[in-house]
């Protein structure tokens, strides 16, 4: 009788910490197949490089999470059986905002509580993939204070704890087995107009995100059929009227000298239609017309969706 190799998730669950690189590869067109067999090579040995940073200070909490896009998961995978719900990232277009779709073939989530560990795996890392891939977008992002937005208001208090997480996050096999242990992820880089954002009251920018800016507090939900506040609209329930959660690991981002301030969404769920319906609920409105008051101060200029694999499918795509 055969035994069942156990499938080991990705570090999707890796805790918040003070420093982390958001880094959006495509790859690079090569008709004789050489830039897919040195990213397969890679991906295959990410955690063997892993451990090369982490063992420098065991207790920077350092983690990478890579994630395919949907347009490169046969060539990267070796034809592996795809994900039920992958696909490239739906352009939502409400009235008034766009939540834009971008290109994108893999995420690397590198995150450490020092600076200089991320951007440690991220040379090896480039050095290694050389012309086999291309940079669409690098941003690198850090905690502020209490865990809070450049709105000033505290983010992620949604987020599922303990046991929920990989609830949360990590797709079962009686849902996908060709998913099994891998999670669906979703990046937006938002740019912020803290000018305007700065003109408004407390009170006005409580009423926006629907919490209290001091302490955190939930504020009661707006009367349905009118304008909802962002937390009311980021919740998402199922047909039975349960919650659906996500795990968001976003962070600030920004230059006072070039003067961009900005927050880096991405969302990792065990289902995407999840995500996808917290984005139209914002961008369209529920009832529709009535948008994320939030998304007239933050402006998407990125989105894309990835897959998170296990590792145990990972290690298993070298080409050689």
């Amino acid at each position: 009788m055969s035994r069942r190799v156990p499938i080991e998730p990705q570090r999707v669950d890796a805790p918040l910490t003070q420093s982390a690189t958001f880094l959006i590869l495509s790859l690079t067109p090569d008709p004789s197949g050489g830039s897919t067999k040195t990213v397969r090579s890679v991906l295959s040995k990410l955690s063997d490089l892993a451990k090369n940073v982490a063992i420098r200070d065991l207790n920077a909490a350092f983690a990478c999470t890579v994630g395919i896009g949907s347009g490169v998961w046969d060539a990267v995978t070796g034809g592996l059986p795809r994900p039920k719900e992958l696909h490239s990232f739906p352009e939502v277009k409400g009235g008034v905002h766009t939540a834009v779709s971008t290109p994108g073939d893999l995420l690397l989530h590198i995150r450490a509580e020092r600076r200089d560990l991320c951007f440690e795996f991220e040379r090896q890392v480039m050095d290694l993939l050389g012309d086999a891939v291309s940079v669409v977008d690098e941003t690198v992002g850090f905690r502020y204070f209490d865990v809070r937005d450049l709105l000033g208001f505290v983010d992620g208090t949604a987020n599922p704890v303990g046991p929920a997480v990989p609830d949360s996050v990590l797709v079962a096999s009686e849902d996908d087995s060709s998913g099994e242990g891998g999670s669906y992820v979703v990046v937006q880089k938002y740019l912020h107009d803290l000018k305007a954002w700065k003109a408004l009251s407390t009170e006005k920018q409580e009423a926006v995100i629907g919490r209290t800016k001091w302490d955190n507090i939930e504020l009661e939900d707006a009367e349905e059929g009118t304008q909802q506040a962002h937390k009311s609209l980021a919740t998402v329930e199922d047909d039975n009227g349960e919650e659906q959660s996500i795990l968001r690991d976003n962070m600030p981002f920004g230059s006072p000298g070039s003067k961009e301030y900005g927050t880096y969404f991405i969302g990792y769920s065990k289902r995407l239609w999840v995500i996808e319906k917290m984005l139209e609920r914002m961008f369209v409105g529920d009832p529709p017309g009535l948008h994320d008051r939030i998304l007239d101060f933050s402006r998407a200029v990125t989105g894309s969706t990835f897959f998170a694999p296990s590792s145990t499918l990972l290690e298993s795509i070298d080409p050689e």
